[in-house]
């Protein structure tokens, strides 16, 4: 697959290094040729130039991609140029946004006329993942797949859970309603097999189906915890786009330090307590009384601090914390100091991307924002070799394994006996840099 990605920002660059263990054909275009050295060191070409120049777009051969993606901090230009790249012949184009109104269902058919196929607005995609954290506290992470047919959650089993002590393979009594598709231990996922045995600490990516969530949250020791107040720290694009879809049914409190952002904020959101501190006042959470609400959310510009605010949280009895965490390489420090819920919007926009570019109906783009991992929605072809043998007899690789399926629209599980056939939808786990093996084999 030939893709061109236009802005070597954070999203950009994040989307390219991960796209360059695919075996894709991969072009990244910047202006800024300080951003692109950053890419030297990656199996893909890089190209100092405007992403809205007729003579760079044509040099590249942007009639001859597959996939044109405009993540540039400038939404007129990532608009701009997903129009011109479609005009020369480009098969899908992709714009990153920042205006909420073009979401909604008659700015898309506008933009289609354009050329542009779908449209991406990180900060909202990272508020409607908050939103779900929200919803359920018990997991780090929940995601609805195939249209909510199956569900697979990130968790973190303690001492306490039911499964902790048992290998895979004898987990059929106790958990047969539940497929443990990969384990994140010491910073490490693993795509288990049935000798693999659950441990203390360890964060678990379960499939299920959504009659079962309850019975996989009992097996896995956690309670469901009743939400009604949410304290945000930050008043960011995301804490913004956040507000307006829980406002209705918790109550919300914003804290920021910026005094004229909180003023900005009390206009747009006059349903929300906007409350200004001082910068530098480490005591704020205390003071606020944080033990009275039911889930703080840090979303400060840096991610340090996020997630020291959230240990505090903790030590002072918050159940559930999310946090802000920008910095990729810290993600596996947060997940070990028992955060809770991290939010990186790199990670979810480009997984989002990721994901159109292996299904054709962007409507319904869904991949897992996890870093060292992907998750993908996929239809079985005619021809496919999963179609051949019983899952069992596969020979799937190590790196990948299957979560679930949905055939004739009702979702299931797959397990070793499972014969997969043309038309089935399914949700593959696989580690980062397999997706090119799966799409092989699933045709």
């Amino acid at each position: 697959m030939r893709i061109v990605i236009a802005g070597a920002g954070e999203v950009g660059t994040h989307l390219a290094k991960m796209l360059s263990n695919e075996e894709q054909d991969i072009i990244v275009v910047d202006k800024d040729v300080k951003k692109l050295h950053s890419l030297d060191n990656y199996n893909l070409m890089t190209v100092v130039g405007s992403a809205v120049s007729f003579d760079v777009l044509k040099s590249i051969k942007v009639g001859a991609a597959d996939i044109f993606i405009a993540v540039t901090p400038h939404e007129t230009i990532n608009v701009i140029a997903s129009s011109m790249a479609k005009s020369l012949g480009c098969r899908k184009a992709v714009a990153r946004i920042d205006n909420f109104d073009f979401m909604k269902p008659a700015s898309k058919k506008f933009f289609s006329s354009y050329g542009i196929d779908a449209l991406i607005y990180p900060e909202y995609l990272a508020a409607l993942e908050i939103q779900t954290a929200i919803e359920h506290t018990w997991v780090r992470n929940w995601f609805e797949m195939l249209n909510g047919e199956l569900i697979v959650v990130g968790v973190k089993i303690r001492e306490n859970a039911r499964i902790v002590g048992h290998k895979l393979k004898d987990l059929g009594g106790i958990s047969d309603f539940m497929h443990v598709n990969a384990i994140k231990r010491n910073r490490e996922i693993i795509i288990p097999g049935g000798l693999d045995e659950l441990m203390a600490n360890d964060i678990l990516y379960v499939a299920t189906t959504p009659d079962k969530v309850d019975a996989v949250r009992e097996v896995c020791g956690k309670d469901q915890h009743k939400v009604e107040r949410v304290l945000i720290l930050g008043g960011n694009e995301i804490v913004k786009q956040l507000a307006m879809l829980i406002s209705d049914k918790y109550k919300v409190k914003i804290m920021d330090s910026d005094y004229e952002r909180c003023e900005q904020l009390a206009d747009d959101l006059p349903q929300c307590n906007i409350v200004h501190y001082e910068a530098g006042n480490n005591d704020v959470l205390e003071e606020e009384g944080v033990e009275d609400y039911d889930v703080f959310v840090a979303m400060g510009e840096s991610s340090e601090s996020n997630i020291l605010n959230c240990i505090m949280a903790k030590e002072l009895g918050m159940k559930k914390t999310i946090a802000q965490v920008e910095n990729l390489q810290f993600i596996n420090e947060a997940e070990n100091f028992n955060i809770g819920t991290i939010i990186n919007k790199k990670l979810i926009a480009s997984s989002t991307i990721f994901q159109m570019m292996i299904d054709a109906d962007t409507d319904n783009a869904k991949c897992l924002a996890l870093a060292d991992a992907e998750v993908a929605e996929l239809e079985v072809g005619a021809s496919a070799k999963v179609t051949k043998a019983p899952v069992k007899d596969l020979k799937l690789s190590r790196d990948m394994t299957i979560a679930g399926m949905v055939r004739n629209g009702v979702g299931q599980l797959v397990n070793g006996d499972t014969r997969l056939m043309a038309g089935d939808k399914v949700v593959v786990f696989c580690l980062s840099g397999a997706i090119h093996k799966i799409e092989r084999m699933f045709g």
